[in-house]
């Protein structure tokens, strides 16, 4: 039955770290004069190939994420807030903390 924990535990630290990491560059950004002001915000996420490149690649996984998300139903209507946390605090942070959490319904014998 805890055969997951120690997945669930290093799940857990990378979802820390993808909320603390980004969040670090995301503060020096707007420290700096960034703005999420779409016309600023969009303009900076594609200033070069490398950042576009970059800026596809998690937003693509995002919605793949998010279409998964959507179609679980093990959590309920928590389901919809792993979808808004991760378009509004980032997909480093809520797919590990989805996972970990999909890990602990998995180990709950009662489902809850």
């Amino acid at each position: 039955m805890h055969h997951h924990q120690p997945l669930r535990v290093f799940l857990l630290l990378l979802a820390a770290l993808g909320l603390a990491i980004p969040w670090y560059f995301n503060t020096v950004y707007f420290l700096a004069g960034g703005s999420v002001m779409p016309d600023v915000f969009w303009r900076d996420a594609f200033a070069n190939a490398l950042t576009t490149g970059i800026t596809l690649d998690v937003y693509l996984a995002a919605v793949a994420f998010s279409a998964w998300v959507a179609a679980d139903r093990r959590l309920g209507a928590w389901r919809w807030a792993y979808i808004a946390a991760c378009f509004g605090i980032g997909l480093a942070f809520v797919m590990p903390l989805y996972l970990a959490q999909r890990l602990r319904r998995d180990a709950d014998p009662s489902g809850g």
